[in-house]
């Protein structure tokens, strides 16, 4: 969102959708003046059934808003299959390890444990699978010695901010097609 309001941009985040009240990202999209949704987990309903009426409730927000892209980022939850199928090759993540090293939610705690020397981030678009999805675009970053889960998410993190926005521009102008 930052970068929309700073640069010429093709893109535009039209709404933001949560599924937790206290998510980060709901101050930076209120900064930004971006619409809010919180569509939190339905507990009320029987648990084989929560993520089905929980996308449901997402994909409603996202046909009243004329979403064409789903941008994921932050979002730690498996989507169905179907509500994949449905944005197939328009629904892109952004996972903070140079995949297809260290998938899943502990990307930086894994990297540093099995000593690698880079760490990174990669952006890719969203299949079934867990972080699994064809490959877009990667950033590198070195490990140095001393790193943490902390000092690694931070410097991560910069390259996030700098390749994230180049790809979605890029998405926005047709240049890049799911394979």
């Amino acid at each position: 969102m930052n970068h929309q309001n700073h640069s010429e941009t093709l893109h535009k985040t039209v709404i933001v959708i949560c599924d937790k009240a206290d998510a980060g990202g709901i101050a930076k999209a209120q900064k930004h003046g971006v619409q809010i949704e919180v569509i939190e987990v339905p507990m009320d309903v029987e648990s084989q059934q929560r993520r089905i009426v929980h996308e449901e409730r997402i994909q409603a927000v996202l046909d009243k808003h004329a979403v064409e892209a789903v941008i994921l980022s932050g979002y730690m939850r498996i989507l169905t299959k179907s509500f994949v199928d449905n944005w197939l090759g328009r629904m892109l993540n952004i996972h903070p390890s140079l995949l297809p090293k260290y998938p899943g939610a502990h990307a930086h705690r894994d990297a540093l444990a099995d000593g690698a020397t880079e760490g990174g981030c990669t952006i890719h678009f969203v299949e079934v699978g867990v972080d699994s999805g064809p490959i877009i675009a990667q950033g590198e970053v070195p490990i140095l010695p001393g790193d943490d889960e902390q000092s690694l998410a931070a410097r991560v993190k910069t390259i996030e901010h700098i390749i994230y926005p180049q790809v979605l521009d890029e998405l926005a102008k047709g240049n890049i097609k799911f394979p």
